[in-house]
């Protein structure tokens, strides 16, 4: 029999995790019940709260004892971010629900967020109709909105609860019992990650179409800030066999403050996991916002491209260039291993190109001067090919690097 987990506050919200612990028992499920809230709750949980917070890094009492909210917060997050992923070791359950607000949402999701890729996750919350990205971060958690404040049962939130508990049990339910042949031969190949914009597009599909032909399944990531971050976590989780990160894009939003940034510490994972990868600039000549009506007072007036209603693109000075080149050349620099870095004298994306909007010589110069000078690991092999990132040659190229790279790693 399959085991659905409940994890969240018991205190305040008992009567909600009640009716769906009521719910998932009477349709044939086990349930296994995870206290995080600091009082009394309305039902005994297997795991208490007590538990939750000595795992958190403080006794309960000490917790309630300080009055401090924002503190109960943090320790019960940590302690649920602690012992999810543990029971989940162990075989305690098949998949996890919660319901609640922003705190409760918050709590939740520290213990969601850290359970593998493909374990049914469902968050019930009142934050789900706004920007989730706080909550979700790189897993496959699925927001559901409550519609109204998870507040006490209702008509409202008693089929918003019903409708959770259909969606996580049909997902653990049902999860052995589709045929094998719904999978993929390929699934069974090694995998190779790789990074793709809109702009790259051409590169990145050719180099895709490539490496199958060679043995390999590719999995493309969009480098939107999220798909850089979720490729970097499954990157760690030695996932990969080689990296093709040919879009690093991300690294400029960092830097400039763009929307699509994926943190301080893309292009890190594949050095620490020592994979065989070759890397490039594909996008690095445009900074990424929202609607223009998003767009920062310090940009104002420069070279513009409006790449979709809720997309502007910036294009980055040869100052700014430099300053990317050499943060990329930092990150490259501590190779373990070989790698290669791959400069398209011709362009860095369809808008960097001969007669399109972002064509820029000299920022590309500067670009490529500070990788050049930056790179001072023999580990590292520079090479400028005269093509442009989309030429059909390029990704060429870079699939033959990568594929002598996979040759000679042990």
């Amino acid at each position: 029999m399959k085991t659905i987990a409940l994890v969240g506050t018991f205190d305040s919200k008992g009567k909600e995790f009640q009716f769906a612990k009521t719910l998932i028992e009477k349709i044939g499920f086990k349930t296994f019940t995870i206290h995080a809230g600091t009082f009394d709750p309305l039902f005994e949980p297997d795991i208490s709260n007590e538990e939750v917070a000595q795992a958190g890094g403080m006794p309960l009492a000490d917790v309630v004892d300080s009055g401090d909210r924002g503190l109960a917060a943090d320790v019960m997050a940590k302690g649920v971010a602690v012992i999810v992923p543990r029971l989940h070791e162990e075989g305690r359950y098949d998949g996890i629900l919660s319901f609640g607000g922003s705190g409760g949402t918050t709590l939740a999701t520290a213990g969601m967020r850290e359970l593998p890729v493909g374990v049914p996750k469902v968050m019930v919350s009142t934050m789900a109709s706004g920007n989730v990205s706080e909550y979700v971060g790189t897993s496959d958690i699925v927001m559901m909105p409550s519609l109204v404040d998870v507040a006490g049962l209702n008509k409202i939130i008693r089929t918003v609860i019903r409708n959770a508990v259909m969606a996580v049990a049909g997902m653990v339910g049902y999860a052995d019992s589709l045929p094998e042949e719904t999978g993929d031969a390929s699934d069974t190949k090694p995998a190779i990650a790789a990074t793709m914009f809109g702009v790259t597009t051409p590169c990145v599909s050719h180099a895709k179409e490539l490496l199958e032909k060679a043995g390999y399944q590719v999995i493309v990531f969009h480098a939107n800030g999220a798909g850089g971050k979720m490729m970097e976590k499954l990157i760690d989780q030695g996932m990969f066999s080689g990296v093709l990160d040919l879009t690093t894009t991300e690294v400029c939003d960092d830097l400039f403050g763009g929307v699509l940034t994926a943190g301080p510490h893309r292009c890190e994972a594949a050095i620490r996991q020592k994979l065989p990868q070759v890397v490039s600039v594909g996008a690095d000549e445009m900074i990424n916002f929202g609607h223009i009506s998003t767009l920062p007072q310090q940009y104002a007036g420069r070279n513009i491209h409006i790449h979709n209603p809720a997309n502007t693109l910036v294009r980055m000075t040869a100052k700014e260039s430099a300053k990317l080149g050499r943060r990329l050349a930092e990150k490259w620099n501590t190779a373990q291993t070989e790698m290669t870095v791959l400069l398209p004298l011709g362009g860095m994306s369809m808008l960097d190109a001969p007669e399109r909007p972002f064509d820029g010589p000299e920022e590309r110069k500067a670009l490529y001067s500070a990788i050049k000078e930056g790179i001072t690991n023999p580990k590292v092999h520079v090479r400028e090919l005269s093509y442009n990132i989309n030429d059909q040659a390029f990704a060429e190229e870079a699939v033959d690097e990568l594929l002598d790279l996979i040759k000679v790693f042990p």
